[in-house]
C-alpha cells in the first residue's frame, strides 16, 4: 500500500446547477444548490485513499461553521488529520456553477488555506515518511516549496499538480518528479515541464497522455454519461498517486477510469469512486 502525504487546500464548495452559465452581467435561474466538501488538496487526498493508499493530510480550516464539517469529511474517509490545523476566520470556499452539459466555472476564496504558512516538525515527519508528496497551488507557494524540499531531502517522490497555473521558481521545478496538468496548463507551462521527469496531461473525455524517460503512453477516454466534471481532475491525480508504484501504464489506466467515473455524480468528494467501482470498470 502506497503512503501519501498531501499538503494542500480544503474548501467548502457552494455548488449551483443551472441550464446554462450566465454571460457577463446576465442573471439566470438555477435549478439546484448544495454545499459539498472540496478543495484540490482534500479531493486528491480522498481520491488517493479510495484508490487504496494510506493518506495523511496537512492543511487548514477556519473557525466558521464549515471548519468542523471539512475535518469530518476527511476523518470519515480515513484520511489522517493530525496535520489539519484550525486558524481564526473563514474556511476556504469555492463557488461553482455547473451547466446541464456538466461543464463548470469556479471561483476559489482561499480563507484558511491562505494561512497555511510553514510546516511544523510533525508535518515534516509526515512528508519524510511518505512514498509520495502530493501538492497543488491553492495554498501559499512558500509552503509548497518547503514541503517539496523536505520531500527531496528524505527521498520522497514529489507529485505536483500546478493548478491554478502560475509562474513557479526553478527551485521548485527541480524538486518535482511527477507533474499532472490539463491541456491548458500544459501549454502555459510547456518550457518548465520539459525539466520534469514524468509528465501527465489530462485531456477530458479524450483520456490522458504520459511522457517519461522510457517514452510516451496514451490512455483513451472512458465513455460515461457526464453529469458534473467538478473534481474529475483531482480524482485522476489522487488515483494516479495511489497506483504510481504499479508503473506508469497501470497508474494511468486506473487514474483515467477513476476520473471518468467521477463525472457521473454531482459534487467533488461525493463523486470520487470507490476502489471496487474502479476495479469493476477496468474489468469491463
Amino acid at each position: 500500500m502506497a503512503r501519501i502525504a498531501v499538503v494542500g487546500s480544503i474548501n467548502m464548495d457552494l455548488v449551483t446547477r443551472t441550464r446554462r452559465r450566465p454571460r457577463a452581467g446576465e442573471t439566470v435561474l438555477g435549478t439546484a444548490f448544495d454545499t459539498v466538501p472540496g478543495g484540490k488538496g482534500a479531493n486528491q487526498a480522498i481520491a488517493a485513499r479510495r484508490a487504496g493508499a494510506e493518506v495523511d493530510f496537512v492543511g487548514a480550516v477556519g473557525t466558521d461553521v464549515f471548519g468542523p464539517a471539512l475535518r469530518k469529511v476527511l476523518e470519515d474517509n480515513e484520511v489522517g488529520t493530525a496535520g489539519l490545523r484550525t486558524v481564526e476566520g473563514a474556511s476556504g470556499t469555492a463557488t461553482i456553477v455547473v451547466d446541464e452539459s456538466g461543464e463548470n466555472t469556479i471561483i476559489v476564496v482561499g480563507g484558511a488555506n491562505a494561512e497555511l504558512s510553514g510546516l511544523t516538525a510533525a508535518d515534516r515527519d509526515v512528508v519524510a515518511a511518505a512514498d509520495i508528496l502530493l501538492c497543488q497551488l491553492e495554498i501559499p507557494l512558500p509552503t509548497v516549496i518547503e514541503a517539496a524540499r523536505c520531500a527531496r531531502d528524505h527521498d520522497t517522490l514529489v507529485l505536483l499538480n500546478p493548478s491554478p497555473a502560475r509562474s513557479l521558481p526553478p527551485s521548485l521545478w527541480q524538486s518535482v518528479d511527477i507533474a499532472v496538468v490539463n491541456e491548458g496548463e500544459a501549454a502555459q507551462l510547456d518550457s518548465e515541464l520539459r525539466a520534469v521527469p514524468h509528465v501527465l496531461v489530462t485531456r477530458g473525455g479524450d483520456g490522458a497522455t504520459y511522457r517519461g524517460p522510457d517514452g510516451e503512453l496514451t490512455h483513451p477516454g472512458v465513455r460515461v454519461e457526464v453529469v458534473d466534471t467538478t473534481g474529475a481532475g483531482d480524482t485522476f491525480t489522487g488515483a494516479l498517486a495511489a497506483h504510481w508504484h504499479d508503473g506508469p501504464a497501470a497508474a494511468l489506466a486506473w487514474a483515467c477510469t477513476a476520473g471518468a467515473l467521477a463525472t457521473t455524480i454531482v459534487g467533488a468528494t461525493a463523486s470520487i469512486p470507490s476502489f471496487a467501482a474502479v476495479q469493476r470498470a477496468l474489468a469491463e
